[in-house]
Protein backbone atom coordinates (compact mmCIF):
# COMPACT_ATOMS: atom_id res chain seq x y z
CA UNK A 1 0.00 0.00 0.00
CA UNK A 2 1.30 3.66 -0.64
CA UNK A 3 1.58 5.91 2.10
CA UNK A 4 -1.10 8.15 2.93
CA UNK A 5 0.05 11.65 1.04
CA UNK A 6 1.26 14.28 3.19
CA UNK A 7 -0.80 16.98 1.15
CA UNK A 8 -3.90 14.25 1.83
CA UNK A 9 -3.63 14.52 5.59
CA UNK A 10 -2.93 18.25 5.83
CA UNK A 11 -6.18 19.11 4.39
CA UNK A 12 -8.25 16.68 5.74
CA UNK A 13 -7.25 17.94 9.17
CA UNK A 14 -8.30 21.74 7.25
CA UNK A 15 -11.72 20.60 7.13
CA UNK A 16 -11.16 20.71 3.19
CA UNK A 17 -14.10 18.63 1.04
CA UNK A 18 -16.69 20.02 3.64
CA UNK A 19 -18.87 17.49 5.28
CA UNK A 20 -17.45 14.70 3.41
CA UNK A 21 -13.81 15.46 4.59
CA UNK A 22 -15.41 15.70 7.88
CA UNK A 23 -16.30 12.45 7.82
CA UNK A 24 -12.98 10.95 5.95
CA UNK A 25 -11.03 12.22 8.68
CA UNK A 26 -13.51 11.34 11.70
CA UNK A 27 -13.17 7.93 9.70
CA UNK A 28 -9.39 7.99 10.21
CA UNK A 29 -9.71 8.35 13.70
CA UNK A 30 -12.08 5.44 14.11
CA UNK A 31 -9.70 3.50 12.55
CA UNK A 32 -6.91 4.15 14.44
CA UNK A 33 -8.91 3.81 17.88
CA UNK A 34 -9.31 0.24 16.91
CA UNK A 35 -6.89 -2.17 19.05
CA UNK A 36 -3.72 -2.54 17.50
CA UNK A 37 -3.39 -6.60 16.30
CA UNK A 38 0.21 -7.10 15.94
CA UNK A 39 1.46 -9.73 14.18
CA UNK A 40 3.20 -12.75 15.49
CA UNK A 41 6.22 -10.67 16.54
CA UNK A 42 4.19 -8.95 19.11
CA UNK A 43 7.57 -8.20 20.98
CA UNK A 44 9.02 -6.65 18.31
CA UNK A 45 5.98 -4.51 17.57
CA UNK A 46 5.53 -3.23 21.28
CA UNK A 47 6.80 0.35 20.78
CA UNK A 48 5.45 1.03 17.77
CA UNK A 49 2.97 3.89 17.83
CA UNK A 50 -0.79 2.98 16.97
CA UNK A 51 -1.12 6.77 14.89
CA UNK A 52 -3.57 8.26 18.04
CA UNK A 53 -0.72 10.88 19.33
CA UNK A 54 -0.01 11.81 15.67
CA UNK A 55 -3.47 11.61 14.68
CA UNK A 56 -4.34 14.20 17.94
CA UNK A 57 -0.83 16.28 17.11
CA UNK A 58 -2.15 17.06 13.40
CA UNK A 59 -5.58 18.11 14.29
CA UNK A 60 -3.75 20.45 16.95
CA UNK A 61 -1.97 21.94 14.02
CA UNK A 62 -3.80 20.97 10.75
CA UNK A 63 -1.00 23.19 8.42
CA UNK A 64 2.14 21.08 10.21
CA UNK A 65 3.64 19.14 7.41
CA UNK A 66 6.23 17.52 9.56
CA UNK A 67 2.57 16.27 11.95
CA UNK A 68 1.27 14.84 8.35
CA UNK A 69 4.57 13.31 7.64
CA UNK A 70 4.69 11.80 11.44
CA UNK A 71 1.04 10.42 11.07
CA UNK A 72 1.54 9.23 7.57
CA UNK A 73 4.76 6.91 8.89
CA UNK A 74 2.83 6.33 11.67
CA UNK A 75 -0.11 4.42 9.83
CA UNK A 76 2.64 2.85 6.88
CA UNK A 77 4.28 1.06 10.02
CA UNK A 78 1.20 -0.43 11.84
CA UNK A 79 -0.41 -1.13 8.42
CA UNK A 80 2.54 -3.15 8.00
CA UNK A 81 2.04 -5.11 10.94
CA UNK A 82 -1.27 -5.28 11.49
CA UNK A 83 -3.23 -7.05 8.22
CA UNK A 84 -6.51 -5.90 9.69
CA UNK A 85 -5.39 -2.16 9.91
CA UNK A 86 -4.01 -2.23 6.27
CA UNK A 87 -7.21 -3.18 5.15
CA UNK A 88 -9.40 -1.01 6.88
CA UNK A 89 -6.67 1.85 5.89
CA UNK A 90 -6.91 0.66 2.39
CA UNK A 91 -10.40 0.85 2.15
CA UNK A 92 -10.27 4.80 3.93
CA UNK A 93 -7.32 5.81 1.91
CA UNK A 94 -9.70 4.66 -1.51
CA UNK A 95 -12.54 6.78 -0.32
CA UNK A 96 -10.36 9.87 1.04
CA UNK A 97 -8.62 10.05 -1.97
CA UNK A 98 -12.44 10.87 -3.91
CA UNK A 99 -12.66 13.85 -1.08
CA UNK A 100 -12.44 17.03 -3.09
CA UNK A 101 -9.06 18.77 -0.59
CA UNK A 102 -8.71 21.85 -3.57
CA UNK A 103 -5.47 20.21 -4.90
CA UNK A 104 -4.45 21.17 -8.32
CA UNK A 105 -7.71 23.78 -8.27
CA UNK A 106 -7.16 26.14 -11.12
CA UNK A 107 -7.90 29.53 -10.94
CA UNK A 108 -8.05 31.34 -14.75
CA UNK A 109 -7.86 34.62 -15.36
CA UNK A 110 -7.92 36.75 -18.64
CA UNK A 111 -7.14 40.34 -18.47
CA UNK A 112 -6.18 43.19 -20.93
CA UNK A 113 -7.20 43.69 -24.48
CA UNK A 114 -9.54 42.16 -26.81
CA UNK A 115 -8.67 38.46 -27.11
CA UNK A 116 -8.83 37.08 -30.58
CA UNK A 117 -9.50 33.08 -31.03
CA UNK A 118 -10.92 30.61 -28.61
CA UNK A 119 -9.72 30.92 -25.32
CA UNK A 120 -9.86 27.51 -23.46
CA UNK A 121 -10.26 27.48 -19.56
CA UNK A 122 -9.65 24.57 -17.42
CA UNK A 123 -7.97 21.59 -15.95
CA UNK A 124 -5.88 18.60 -17.23
CA UNK A 125 -6.60 18.87 -21.35
CA UNK A 126 -5.46 16.02 -23.42
CA UNK A 127 -5.79 15.22 -26.93
CA UNK A 128 -7.29 18.82 -27.69
CA UNK A 129 -6.52 20.59 -31.15
CA UNK A 130 -7.63 24.05 -32.35
CA UNK A 131 -8.14 25.18 -36.14
CA UNK A 132 -8.93 28.73 -36.26
CA UNK A 133 -8.98 31.78 -38.31
CA UNK A 134 -5.82 34.12 -38.21
CA UNK A 135 -6.73 37.33 -36.27
CA UNK A 136 -8.20 40.61 -37.88
CA UNK A 137 -5.67 43.34 -39.16
CA UNK A 138 -5.31 45.48 -36.08
CA UNK A 139 -7.33 48.66 -36.98
CA UNK A 140 -6.19 51.24 -38.41
CA UNK A 141 -5.65 54.82 -35.73
CA UNK A 142 -8.27 57.64 -36.19
CA UNK A 143 -6.79 60.04 -38.73
CA UNK A 144 -4.47 57.80 -39.66
CA UNK A 145 -4.22 56.47 -43.74
CA UNK A 146 -6.23 54.29 -44.78
CA UNK A 147 -5.34 51.28 -46.84
CA UNK A 148 -4.80 52.52 -50.53
CA UNK A 149 -7.72 50.87 -52.83
CA UNK A 150 -7.49 50.11 -56.31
Amino acid sequence: MDPVSVGLLVALAGGAGGEVGRQSWVGLGELVRRPFRRGEDAAHARGISSGEVELAALGQAPADAARAQALSTALAVRAALDAEFHAGLQQWHEQAKLVRTGDGEVHNTISGGTQYGPVVQGRDFSGLSFITNPPPPPATPEGGASPARG
